[in-house]
């Protein structure tokens, strides 16, 4: 996947991040200083936040989201000690575990990404409370937009429109023909992953061509999507608060974009909460998605 300077478009970097099926990336913290938090939340939770958004009027709301508001549904993430997906790939040889998400290796071999993706496909998880949570901030007419590194479309099964999330990652929602390029659904591809119908030898192959069918998840080596680049430098001069749901802040793209955005006030809400941060965080809250928002 990539890990693109957000505000350098089509310029890439040597080890870029992972994509997620809950988030999840390579960490990029080396030589940065830690900052001690500010407090500016009367309790520090999701009511607290609730709170400072009552008294401050926030109306440009901005979340981030990474593999903590989805684990929960279910979904592994990839790094986890005995239970990430990473953790589990030995049954599939590949030369290192991040060759399932390399172009060069899918072009070879697709079947291992597939085998794997069958874990992942959202069709099978139902959305937490954090994703409606988001849902809830629309409906006050308060989200300016949901920043995302999962794949899992959870946000979208939530009821948060598309024009409203940017998924930094990719998605499983649509998939594309490696070779003619032709668009296929979210409820094409669930032919495969859920019925295993009409495709051969495991493989989703296109209906116009002999080409493989990959979902549109950002693989090593691609660029971030044309969305993200569009609307990050808008949107970020409008947000009036910033919230980061299920992130240690240790992964691409999220980590670069609060160290140059990190004047705006922000909430991290993270259920796994670590002793330093390597970015000014305001308030860390070790709330999950168990957690129930009132607003």
């Amino acid at each position: 996947m990539s890990s693109e300077n957000p505000r350098d478009e089509g310029k890439q970097e040597s080890k870029p991040s992972t994509p997620s099926s809950a988030g999840g990336s390579s960490d990029s913290t080396a030589g940065m200083t830690y900052i001690p938090s500010l407090q500016v939340l009367d309790e520090v939770s999701v009511d607290g936040i609730v709170d400072y958004i009552r008294k401050k009027n926030c109306k440009n709301i901005i979340t981030m989201a990474g593999a903590g508001i989805s684990t929960s549904a279910g979904i592994p993430d990839f790094r986890s000690p005995g239970t990430g997906l990473y953790h589990n790939l030995q049954k599939y040889k590949l030369p290192h575990p991040q060759a399932i998400f390399e172009l060069d290796f899918f072009a070879k071999n697709p079947r291992p990404f597939f085998e794997l993706a069958k874990e992942l496909y959202p069709g099978t998880f139902k959305p937490t409370v954090c994703h409606y949570f988001i849902k809830m901030l629309i409906d006050k007419g308060i989200l300016l937009r949901h920043y995302t590194q999962n794949i899992d479309t959870l946000e979208r099964v939530a009821g948060v429109p598309e024009e409203k999330i940017v998924e930094a990652h990719g998605t499983f929602h649509t998939g594309h023909c490696l070779e003619c390029r032709e668009k296929y659904t979210q409820e094409w591809m669930k032919v495969f992953f859920c019925f295993k119908k009409f495709f051969k030898d495991d493989i989703p192959i296109c209906e116009k061509c002999p080409g493989v069918v990959k979902p549109d998840i950002v693989f090593f080596g691609e660029s971030l999507p044309k969305k993200f680049h569009t609307l990050l430098n808008t949107d970020f001069t409008k947000c009036d608060l910033l919230i980061i749901l299920g992130s240690s802040l240790a992964v691409q793209p999220l980590l670069r974009l609060l160290i140059e955005l990190c004047e705006t006030e922000h909430a991290i809400i993270d259920k796994e909460s670590k002793k330093e941060k390597t970015v000014p965080d305001k308030n860390t809250s070790k709330e999950d998605s168990s957690s129930t928002p009132k607003l």
